[in-house]
């Protein structure tokens, strides 16, 4: 039996993500993503009329196997965005968790130019689907930044194949429950091939074992004590598909005397869903706005008795068309006051067009005599600590770095040999168009 790991997109950036699995005549295709800011991969972004941001799979021409299964890990575009522009071109069906699937069927919807008619699939975490007489896909419970993200184990004849792409270790989510470490383990005891894992945050020194959302509730409940209860305007900012801190933000203001105005295309979407999905709970005192006209009367209400009411909105990065940055810019019906509070519960992505973006907002709401809160914040991904720990649990016989450039995938290998790995040997570096072929 021959195993074979294709690198499609994803290797050489933090996006893209797109990696084929071959065994022996059998293939399963693993997410289809798309390569934008990081900041995108959260919100509503318009891929319609996107297709250089797209992973190059014409590679897949030269596989000699049939391509079995789509499989999605969680609904970040960064993971889906591609489906709408490739997955026409293989006769097979999309696999993803309810909230996942829903996402995709939305994504789908909007494609102008392809026709997107594979059979989609709804597989719940913990539960297993047999994809051919020697494949059977499971999809083993995790946490990250948005809701039902799932590690997939495809179970072959010499092992499971781990793909856990992206991924946290969060014991204390509001709405979605620890990972399965139990399972994990029991896989690693059963035995894993390869482990293909996610390198986002090998880098982040400072911060080696990511924290848990309890944290960023905890500071969030600090921050907004004093300005809920004051008579100034409050806007609060985060990602519109991280519902696991939305439902924090709104449980947190629940009870003051405001009403909360989440505000935005991209919020009504996620939220509206995951609402409808019974995985968001809202208080009764939110309110969802996503079109133009209904956001600017309601920036007009709040505007006028701004001590009722809180915004929960997007512009976090300093994005000139979102909606916070145009409000610094007095293009709303909301007017920043001196003594209005701004909390920014996310975190500033390190490039140069959002470092300019986001200055430029800061002084425009300094300008206006706003308060600013920044970094109320934790990551969605694993730290270096979190994969070491990973290793541990699944004992693969050989890992390979995903989801970063070559100075992460670099950092992983580093981590991996203090784990008794060596490069070439067991772990193993992967460019975009490459394979790693595993033998009997």
């Amino acid at each position: 039996m021959t195993i074979e790991v294709i690198a499609v997109g994803g290797y050489e950036e933090i996006g893209k993500n797109m990696t084929a699995i071959k065994v022996n005549d059998d293939v399963v295709i693993f997410d289809m993503g798309i390569h934008l800011d990081r900041l995108h991969i959260h919100e509503d972004t318009d891929i319609s009329r996107m297709h250089r941001v797209i992973p190059d799979d014409t590679l897949m021409r030269e596989v000699d196997g049939k391509v079995r299964a789509i499989v999605c890990t969680h609904g970040h575009i960064d993971h889906i965005g591609a489906i709408a522009k490739l997955a026409h071109r293989y006769e097979a069906p999309i696999i993803a968790t309810p909230y996942t699937l829903a996402l995709i069927e939305k994504t789908i919807k909007g494609e102008r130019k392809f026709k997107v008619n594979n059979p989609l699939k709804s597989v719940n975490p913990g539960e297993k689907i047999q994809i051919s007489p020697n494949l059977t896909l499971e999809f083993v419970r995790t946490t990250h930044s948005i809701p039902q993200t799932i590690t997939a184990a495809l179970h072959t004849p010499e092992g499971a194949i781990i793909y856990a792409n992206d991924f946290k270790f969060d014991n204390h989510q509001m709405v979605s429950p620890p990972p399965d470490y139990r399972r994990f383990r029991e896989l690693g005891k059963k035995g894993v091939k390869v482990a293909i894992m996610d390198t986002t945050n090998i880098k982040e020194k400072q911060q080696s074992k990511t924290h848990s959302e309890k944290i960023a509730r905890d500071l969030l409940k600090d921050v907004l004590k004093g300005p809920l209860e004051e008579r100034k305007g409050l806007i609060v900012t985060t990602f519109s598909s991280h519902i696991e801190r939305i439902q924090a933000i709104t449980k947190i203001a629940e009870r003051s005397r405001r009403k909360i105005m989440i505000l935005g295309r991209s919020m009504e979407r996620y939220c509206s869903l995951a609402e409808s999905m019974g995985i968001l709970n809202l208080p009764r005192n939110v309110s969802v706005y996503g079109n133009s006209k209904s956001i600017n009367k309601a920036l007009a209400r709040a505007n006028d008795h701004r001590s009722k009411y809180m915004l929960l909105v997007t512009g976090h990065q300093g994005e000139p068309d979102a909606l916070l940055p145009r409000i610094a810019n007095n293009k709303t019906n909301f007017e920043i006051k001196p003594g209005d509070n701004v909390v920014f519960s996310a975190s500033t992505i390190p490039n140069p067009i959002n470092l300019a973006n986001r200055d430029l907002l800061d002084r425009r709401l300094k300008e206006r005599g706003a308060r600013i809160y920044n970094n109320v914040h934790v990551s969605g991904h694993a730290g270096p600590e979190d994969m070491r720990e990973f290793i541990r649990m699944l004992q693969p016989q050989h890992l390979i770095p995903a989801h970063g450039d070559l100075s992460h995938l670099a950092a992983f290998v580093e981590l991996a040999e203090e784990e008794g790995y060596k490069l070439g040997n067991d772990v193993h570096i992967l460019r975009n168009g490459q394979a790693q072929v595993f033998n009997r």
